[in-house]
């Protein structure tokens, strides 16, 4: 849960953080991943995201790698931290090296000629059967 902005245990660093996304109007559930994703760097330095260096945020992003973190995580980590450190504090050369990773494309199941059929025909209904066929198609 994101504090509100006159909650005084939260640092002036986030503080700040928070208004930047405020004013950008990002949703509810991005602030969070955002914070989360500065929380992890934090984490993992033992002292402030603010003394990052380049060589801090490659190791990082190699823990991710070697900790099993998705593609999606990584990805979604390393926006929040664009977000932070371009936005925030104004360091846009830190992430500049920073790439997200390729997703992997997979392909949709495409059901074989026998298994439309038995999909259409487990439809009793005539208008259910033309809606399935429509939808598939």
């Amino acid at each position: 849960m994101i504090p509100s902005p006159s909650t005084p245990s939260i640092s002036p660093l986030r503080q700040r953080m928070l208004e930047d996304m405020r004013m950008r109007k990002l949703e509810p559930r991005t602030q969070e991943a955002y914070i989360r994703a500065v929380r992890k760097l934090a984490d993992y330095l033992k002292r402030s995201p603010q003394a990052a260096t380049e060589e801090d945020l490659r190791n990082f992003q190699l823990h991710l790698v070697d900790t099993g973190s998705s593609p999606m995580t990584l990805n979604a980590t390393l926006t929040g931290l664009k977000f932070f450190f371009d936005i925030t504090l104004g360091r846009i050369e830190l992430m500049a090296k920073m790439q997200p990773v390729k997703l992997p494309r997979t392909l949709p199941v495409v059901l074989s000629c026998e298994e439309v059929s038995r999909l259409l025909a487990a439809a009793h209904n005539i208008k259910h059967q033309v809606a399935l066929s429509v939808a598939y198609g």
